[in-house]
Formats: C-alpha cells, sequence, structure tokens
C-alpha cells in the first residue's frame, strides 16, 4: 500500500535530526534516522532527492555523500557579533536573529523569553512603512474610542496559503538554529494567537524541542466577536469568530540531562522558578492591554504590559542564574523586564527603527514600578 505522506514531510525529519546532531551526517545516517522517525519504510533515493535538492538552502554538503544544517557551518566562518547598546545587565544587538544565532557559542543561553512575528508580512520593510505612514496595509489600525487610541493588529487571516508554509519553515529553521544555543533543560516562551499557533508549535517541535504545555495570558484583546461584514445588520446576532479574551505563550523545553535534579545541579535550569516556597508558578496569569504610559515610552505595536512580562521572565531562570534571550527584540521590553528583576539578558532585532526605539525603551521601561 502507498503511504501517502503531506508535502514537507522527509524534509522535517531530516532537519530535526541534523538539528539535534549538530555535526555532518552520512546519507546512509540521515536515511536510517528519517526511517525510524516514520516507523515504515522510506525510499532511500527521497532522502538523497530532498538532500541534493535543498543544499545551500537548508542543508551544506560538506563532502560527497555527507550533509549537515546550514545552521550549522562552522563558526569561524561567522562574522564578530558587538552590541549596538548595554544598559545594566542588558545587552541589544541589531541584525537578524538566525545569523546571530549561527555566531552565538554553544550553550551559552539559559532561557528564551520572545514574542515573534507571528506572520512574517507584517514586519516586512514595506508593511512596516505603511503602518508607520498610518495606512494599515495588513495591518489593522482601529479609531480612537472615548479618547483611546488602540494599538494596530496584524490581520492573520490576510495570510495566503504560501505565507502559513513560508512561516513553518521560517520557524523550524529557527529553532534549529537556537538548539545548540541554549543549555540542557532551557525553556522557550514564545507569544502566540489561537489562529497560528499550531503552526509555530508544530516547527519547534520538530526541531527537537519538547513541548511544555501553554501560559494563557488573560487580555481582552479586539481580535474576533465581530458580525458579518457587510450583513451586521441583517446577522446582527452572529459573531464570525469567539472574541478572543486571552493570549496563548507556548512553552517549551531542550531535552534535559538525566534527571531535573541533576540538569538543575550543571546548568541551574529544567525548571520554573516558584512565586514563594508555597505557591508554583501558574499557567494562567491575569494581564491587561498594554498600558498607554509604556506605549508612550516604547511606540511598539506588539508592546507587552511589564507587568506582565517581569513575571514570565523571572520565572524563566529557576535558580536566578543564567542570561535571557529575546530573537526579536523589538523596543526592547523582554530586556527591559530581565533588567527590573536582575536578570543577564541579551535581544537582537533586525529594524533599525526599533533598535533606534529600544535604546531609550529599555531604561525606562525597566525603571518603572509595579
Amino acid at each position: 500500500m502507498t503511504i501517502r505522506r503531506r508535502p514537507g514531510e522527509i524534509r522535517d525529519a531530516i532537519i530535526g535530526y541534523l538539528a539535534q546532531r549538530r555535526k555532518t551526517a552520512s546519507v546512509t545516517e540521515i536515511y536510517e534516522a528519517v526511517q525510524r522517525a516514520f516507523g515504515d519504510h522510506i525510499s532511500p533515493s527521497s532522502v538523497r532527492s530532498y538532500l541534493r535538492l535543498n543544499s545551500d538552502d537548508l542543508f551544506v554538503r560538506e563532502r560527497r555523500g555527507h550533509y549537515s544544517l546550514f545552521a550549522s557551518r562552522p563558526r569561524q566562518e561567522l562574522q564578530e557579533w558587538e552590541p549596538v547598546f548595554t544598559y545594566g545587565r542588558a545587552s541589544l544587538y541589531q541584525g537578524d536573529c538566525l545569523a546571530w544565532l549561527k555566531a552565538r557559542a554553544e550553550q551559552s543561553i539559559h532561557a528564551v523569553v520572545t514574542d515573534p512575528p507571528y506572520g512574517l508580512v507584517e514586519y516586512t520593510q514595506k508593511e512596516q512603512e505603511k503602518l508607520r505612514n498610518g495606512h494599515g496595509g495588513v495591518w489593522r489600525i482601529p479609531p480612537s474610542f472615548d479618547g483611546h487610541r488602540r494599538s494596530p493588529l496584524p490581520r492573520f487571516t490576510t495570510l495566503t496559503p504560501h505565507d502559513v508554509r513560508q512561516l513553518d519553515y521560517f520557524f523550524q529553521e529557527w529553532a534549529a538554529a537556537l538548539f545548540p544555543v541554549l543549555v540542557p533543560g532551557a525553556h522557550v516562551l514564545i507569544a502566540s494567537n489561537a489562529l497560528l499557533s499550531f503552526i509555530v508549535a508544530g516547527a519547534v517541535a520538530r526541531a527537537g524541542f519538547e513541548r511544555r504545555g501553554e501560559i494563557v495570558r488573560l487580555v481582552m484583546t479586539m481580535r474576533g466577536g465581530d458580525r458579518p461584514k457587510n450583513a451586521h445588520i441583517e446577522f446582527a446576532e452572529v459573531s464570525v469568530m469567539p472574541r478572543s479574551m486571552w493570549e496563548p505563550w507556548l512553552v517549551f523545553r531542550k531535552p534535559l540531562e538525566g534527571r531535573v535534579q541533576d540538569n538543575l545541579r550543571r546548568w541551574r535550569t529544567g525548571g520554573f522558578r516558584r512565586l514563594s516556597a508555597e505557591r508554583p508558578f501558574g499557567d494562567v496569569i491575569r494581564s491587561h492591554p498594554t498600558r498607554s504610559s509604556e506605549r508612550r515610552l516604547a511606540a511598539h505595536p506588539s508592546l507587552k504590559p511589564q507587568s506582565f512580562l517581569r513575571q514570565i521572565v523571572r520565572a524563566v531562570l529557576p535558580l536566578s542564574e543564567g542570561t535571557v534571550l529575546d530573537p526579536f527584540a523589538g523596543s526592547g521590553s523582554t530586556l527591559a523586564a530581565a533588567q527590573a528583576v536582575g536578570y543577564e539578558a541579551v535581544g537582537v532585532e533586525i529594524d533599525p527603527h526599533y533598535v533606534e526605539m529600544a535604546k531609550t525603551a529599555i531604561p525606562a521601561l525597566a525603571q518603572l514600578r509595579m
């Protein structure tokens, strides 16, 4: 019986294997790993074809019959990076986070807290220019209400099937580059949304991370709850989709070395910092939309409130030791939260506009009293 597989399934299995291996593997080794992943017969020619077709894109042909993941290229070939801004224990780098991760020393980061671009499209230069000029583009710019200006939201329903495939590809490449940089037991917290979280979660899991649940940020958003467009009177009692009253934060962990207690002793990671001896860290956190006082300090469209960020940043270093990374730093709110709770943090941001914003926003946000 012929087994029909989804497009890219063999490719994803190859990436997952090479991401964990982090060194050159022979075609035979790769083929055996893919066969173990599926538990049934896979044609060797299928594996060879994926490797050949994706060389210099996903995979590197080191020598005849031997491949590595693109993210695994030798570090001596990569440029030196210097932070463009430091404040206290926070350092900000400007550039593409994939390139930065490939240049970062292995096992040098202890946790990740980040709010990535959900659909990639909304943070392209073209769409950012539209947003800054007030034209919107893929961004929904709501009108002022009762004197309050509400923040823009991306229209995720505008994403094409191609955009969704690119999202899946990007996050698997990102997770593969992130994997070796983290110490065993490091937690990765990723802000998402109910429409696209399954895409991001699947991509990160295929790179070798363990899914550890979700953190629910209880907050009323502007997404959903609308009546049918141009038929709101006819269908006055209908909502096209539920009004969003929460935000999912995906929780992943790099596999442990041994037991949790073993990992904590060696790497200082593997769990979450408790609220107190009596109260564990929970997966539901009551929150609120980011206040205007914080938006005046950092006018980023996806800015999260410090009251929420400080709680999750505090939790990801169970023994209060190590470095927290935000590879999509934006205006630096995660770095500010880490500075406020006394942690070392590094961030990477590709957009020079937000880098300049972060230079003033990080100190200002870190000094806010909650």
